[in-house]
């Protein structure tokens, strides 16, 4: 999979989005969001309901955040983050329902959803397994054609996503680590998550202005990427959202929505 993701080394962007997993009933929508650009919603499956949902769509709407859904797997004891074997059609179906009714609920706002990024163990998996992927860009195909679908680079979700014909976000962690092979560090590991605000900042600095980032073992990773995520549920996540925009900006990054 690394091979997939070769760029040209020292790439540097002018734009980038940033985005935020939110309405997980973490409550740090109103700190957060004045310093993001996407805001992806928990669309009732691995956290949140309908009220939720509302509240970040009108937050977002107000201060002009995109909005995007943020489905997973039906599974809100385990939060989304436990991996689960679930037929390709109840996936597909599943997914496609979440994100009709986050869209739904937006539709209500008087806003157009804009995106959609898996959530949790359905992104790790999509990152991966080509029939995962299959799944999600099936269902967002399904459901919501027009919208952006963000995914890692180089990984099965996008190339699933551009057979499926939908336009693609690339994203990267700005709160996670990485491991050699470009995959996310994962949570039951010691040092996979970045809550230090400066060290956050930096490593989207490193993103936007050397097209890619450090890897846990100091491997350097060629990722371009057209957004950046920190989880609403981290640690300090809204001083890392606030870190980060600012380093951003103070380095001649815009900071906008990705279209």
């Amino acid at each position: 999979m690394k091979g997939d993701r070769k760029v040209v080394k020292g790439a540097s962007m002018s734009t980038i989005d940033l985005n935020s997993d939110l309405g997980e009933g973490a409550g740090t929508e109103a700190a957060i969001m004045p310093s993001i650009t996407s805001a992806n919603v928990a669309c009732g499956a691995h956290a949140g309901d309908e009220t939720t949902m509302r509240h970040a769509v009108r937050l977002a709407r107000s201060l002009g955040v995109g909005v995007g859904a943020h489905p997973g797997y039906r599974d809100p004891a385990n939060f989304g983050r436990k991996r689960l074997d679930v037929p390709f059609d109840d996936l597909v179906r599943d997914l496609s329902a979440q994100i009709e009714l986050l869209a739904s609920v937006a539709r209500s706002e008087r806003v157009s959803l804009a995106h959609v990024k898996p959530h949790g163990a359905l992104y790790n998996q999509a990152e991966r397994d080509h029939n995962v992927a299959r799944a999600v860009a099936q269902a967002v195909r399904a459901s919501a054609p027009d919208v952006l679908l963000f995914a890692p680079p180089g990984s099965a979700l996008e190339r699933a996503a551009a057979a499926a014909g939908l336009r693609v976000a690339r994203e990267g962690f700005l709160d996670r680590a990485y491991e050699s092979d470009g995959t996310l560090r994962s949570r039951a590991l010691p040092n996979s998550m970045v809550t230090d605000p400066a060290a956050a900042a930096a490593q989207a600095l490193s993103f936007a202005r050397d097209g890619g980032v450090r890897a846990h073992d100091g491997t350097f990773l060629d990722l371009r990427v057209d957004t950046l995520c920190i989880h609403g549920d981290s640690p300090g996540a809204p001083a890392i959202a606030r870190a980060a925009r600012e380093a951003l900006e103070r380095n001649g990054i815009r900071v906008e929505r990705v279209q």
